[in-house]
């Protein structure tokens, strides 16, 4: 019923986790972006934008989405599962899933970068992008006092935000004295379909035993973005 178009990203995590709640039939089609894929005539056809993730649902005709986000509001639309169908409800899904996309994963994005990947060390930007992130981890920990899960149930809200923040180390942003937001780590980490998304298309590699080769292609990858 739907290709997926992924690699193995926080963004393209936060698809094939929502494919795997949903419970939708998938067919993976990996894109190597550390070679470029997603720039290649093929793939621009379903996203001109060259970037993971994208879908292809068959049963509509062979209806292209583009920008995960987008992605998973259209699956759970397509569902009925993981967005409420009450105006306010459903407003509350978006304003966070729209917090993970405008705040969290731009920002988190490029503590990565700077602290991981940029030729040239800058503190001020590594510390600017890291605060950030911090900050807005203190805002999803605040939120998460207040209730289990980001907008009452569980949602792609939470997907979309659990997809960034468990690889907080990557960007070298801690989540110490954040319990709200470590319990809720922890919750998800455990749910079969989130198990199951993360290693798709396969399990990402980073971590502390990543070797200096490996980081060099992928800064050599994001830089030439």
């Amino acid at each position: 019923m739907i290709d997926l178009y992924t690699w193995a990203t926080p963004n393209g995590y936060k698809v094939s986790v929502t494919l795997e709640e949903l419970g939708l039939p998938y067919t993976v089609h990996p894109i190597d972006i550390g070679k470029g894929e997603q720039k290649q005539p093929p793939f621009l056809k379903i996203n001109p934008n060259g970037r993971i993730p994208a879908i292809v649902d068959r049963e509509e005709g062979d209806f292209a989405v583009f920008e995960s986000g987008a992605i998973m509001l259209y699956l759970a639309e397509k569902t009925g599962k993981l967005l409420p169908s009450d105006r306010k409800g459903r407003s509350r899904v978006t304003q966070w899933l729209m917090f993970q996309m405008g705040g969290v994963g731009p920002m988190q994005g490029q503590a990565n970068v700077f602290f991981r990947y940029f030729p040239e060390k800058i503190p001020a930007a590594i510390q600017r992008y890291q605060n950030e992130t911090r900050r807005l981890y203190t805002v999803l920990d605040t939120r998460l006092g207040e209730s289990e899960y980001l907008a009452g149930d569980y949602s792609i809200a939470d997907i979309a935000n659990w997809a960034w923040v468990r690889v907080h180390d990557w960007a070298g942003v801690s989540v110490e004295g954040l319990p709200n937001l470590q319990r809720w780590l922890a919750a998800i980490e455990q749910r079969p379909a989130a198990k199951k998304g993360v290693t798709v298309p396969h399990e990402s590699k980073l971590g502390s035993n990543t070797s200096q080769d490996q980081i060099i292609k992928m800064a050599q990858t994001i830089l030439q973005r």
